[in-house]
């Protein structure tokens, strides 16, 4: 296909048709500010930030939805496109209420350094959105709608989710952005809408206020626990390179603001593990509740309960590495330490939005009492240590208190689309065969596709598993598996967000698949490396059975176990 010339700032360049003038540009290091524009959604010329100067065209044009065409020639930044710029962006700041020290962009506001290129005069316009409310979405996600820049990404991002909970009201000056009155409809706390946001409008629950209250607890032994993806990500909120290991700083940087203990969750992925094993192969050999749905993602949980519940009793009862992992602090540990449970406080530090729900389910507690009693996002917890001007960069590298021991590979993996199902048949196929699987790498369902789809030959069966990235492909195939049962699958697995944890609603921002690809890699090069590479050959996996577990039946089960049930649509506070 024959090449396109144009000029951009009287620089002429080179491209192949189709391309919008913003990708021409960047492809030729040429800078056009973008703010709504985000790589996972449809161009919307919404901000027009993006506004460029086209030779022999009255209007400007955006630059994120405007095609390049032959012989063009475009102006980034002449006198014209300045002021215009400039002036977009005072009227944005009209509809946009600051609140700068409390927002999840903290130190990487694209609005405020946009207005600091362009000279603009944040508050020359009157705020107009001041009366504006915060509506709470059932005390997991909070949406400020006098921050709101009416991008739509939000609305966008939702449903593509397979949900649209959020809607445009109205439209031009008195256009809103509003959850949705449809009772059929509720929102499942993936956090999307936080991560597509370009301007702060959507947090999580205590994303800010409440942080620090576990370590306030002065009089309670305090307990750190952190998922697979936090090592892969954290570092971006300091920095570091996409992907860069560091869970040794993490272990130090949670030392250094007051934490007593610190665990890995990943463990808590391996007993996940090897109890779901058990469960596929039994209910392979019973031929019931088929296929087996993973449970590990709260959201996906949500969804099927709300959305989908005939599914329910397909759904794993087995709880998810955060749960069990604080079970086992809570009743193994607390007996190996002498500790009475009620006064240690378990914090899971996540990549997830919706384990802050996860854990105020009735069904995951444990004689009376949580497993886990706070939840604080990736993002929280580098708020935290910047709070207190922890540099995470420098910190010395601490090892993970040990009594929990370190995990397999295949724990840590648990935090990239496909690692559970991975993960799970690393195990499964060792008990179904009573050999060893050679080659434990199953890269036919590693990656950011939306649905990947595998034939596992194990002795002279054949089990066909599913591994789905994403909710709104989640609902296409639940459909798909409605209108034809016949065609059967053993596992499924689904993770709400795109790429699994390494996309959860609790990440760093900004995230795009290169990052996301970043992280998931990092987390299969830790695997890799490791000597112990399946879940149930983790010796503290075998020892915690042995010891604990298989001792008492009854608590093992409320501890490595859980119900599921019909959710009922949650409650939107709205706060003025």
């Amino acid at each position: 296909m024959a090449k396109l010339t144009l000029k951009i700032n009287n620089i002429k360049v080179a491209t192949d048709p189709g391309k919008t003038i913003a990708q021409v540009a960047k492809e030729n290091g040429i800078y056009i500010p973008l703010l709504c524009n985000h790589p996972d959604l449809k161009i919307k010329p919404n901000c027009r930030v993006c506004s460029v100067e086209v030779r022999g065209q009255k209007r400007l044009a955006p630059a994120c939805s405007t095609i390049a065409s032959d012989g063009m020639e475009i102006l980034t930044a002449s006198p014209r496109v300045k002021k215009a710029r400039k002036i977009n962006l005072e009227l944005l700041f009209a509809q946009h209420k600051e609140e700068c020290s409390d927002c999840i962009w903290l130190s990487n506001c694209q609005l405020l350094k946009l207005a600091e290129e362009n000279k603009a005069t944040i508050n020359r316009f009157e705020d107009r959105k001041t009366d504006y409310p915060i509506y709470s979405f059932n005390g997991v996600i909070e949406f400020d709608s006098s921050k709101c820049i009416d991008c739509r990404n939000c609305v966008e991002v939702c449903k593509n989710q397979g949900v649209g909970y959020l809607e445009i009201y109205k439209r031009g000056h008195e256009m809103k952005i509003l959850p949705t009155e449809k009772k059929h409809i509720d929102c499942i706390y993936c956090g999307q809408c936080i991560n597509h946001c370009p301007a702060g409008s959507f947090e999580a629950i205590g994303e800010f206020e409440e942080i620090e209250r576990p370590l306030l607890e002065k009089d309670k032994i305090v307990v750190a626990q952190f998922a697979p993806s936090i090592r892969t990500s954290i570092g971006e909120e300091f920095g570091i390179e996409y992907g860069k290991v560091v869970t040794e700083k993490i272990v130090s940087a949670l030392k250094k603001l007051g934490f007593d203990y610190v665990f890995d969750t990943s463990v808590g992925a391996d007993f996940t593990t090897a109890e779901e094993s058990k469960e596929v192969v039994e209910r392979i050999a019973s031929g019931k509740k088929l296929p087996i749905l993973t449970s590990c993602c709260p959201s996906w949980v949500r969804y099927i309960e709300y959305y989908y519940p005939e599914f329910i009793p397909n759904l794993t009862t087995v709880r998810s590495p955060q749960e069990i992992l604080g079970g086992l602090i809570k009743t193994y540990w607390a007996k190996q330490q002498k500790i009475n449970s009620k006064k240690i406080r378990v914090v899971s530090i996540m990549p997830c939005t919706a384990k802050k729900f996860e854990i105020s389910r009735s069904e995951l507690s444990i004689k009376g009492m949580s497993s886990v009693d706070y939840v604080l996002t990736t993002r929280e917890l580098a708020r935290l240590l910047k709070k207190h001007k922890i540099n995470f960069d420098k910190l010395k590298p601490q090892k993970i208190d040990n009594i929990f021991g370190e995990p397999s590979g295949a724990g840590v993996i648990y935090g990239a689309s496909g690692g559970v199902m991975e993960s799970a048949f690393r195990t499964t196929y060792e008990k179904l065969t009573k050999t060893k699987l050679e080659k434990i790498e199953f890269e036919s369902i590693r990656g950011l596709e939306g649905t990947k789809e595998a034939k596992l030959a194990i002795g002279d069966q054949s089990y066909r598993i599913a591994v789905i990235n994403g909710l709104g492909n989640a609902k296409e195939f639940v459909e798909k598996l409605k209108s034809n049962p016949d065609k059967k699958y053993t596992c499924i697995e689904v993770m709400a967000c795109r790429g699994g944890c390494i996309g959860g609603g609790g990440q760093p921002l900004p995230v795009s698949d290169e990052i996301r690809l970043a992280r998931a890699n990092g987390l299969y090069e830790i695997d890799d490396k490791l000597e112990i590479r399946r879940a149930h050959e983790n010796p503290i996996v075998k020892k915690i059975y042995a010891e604990f577990l298989d001792k008492d039946k009854h608590l093992a089960h409320s501890i490595l176990h859980t119900s599921y049930h019909r959710q009922k649509r949650g409650k939107i506070k709205t706060i003025s």
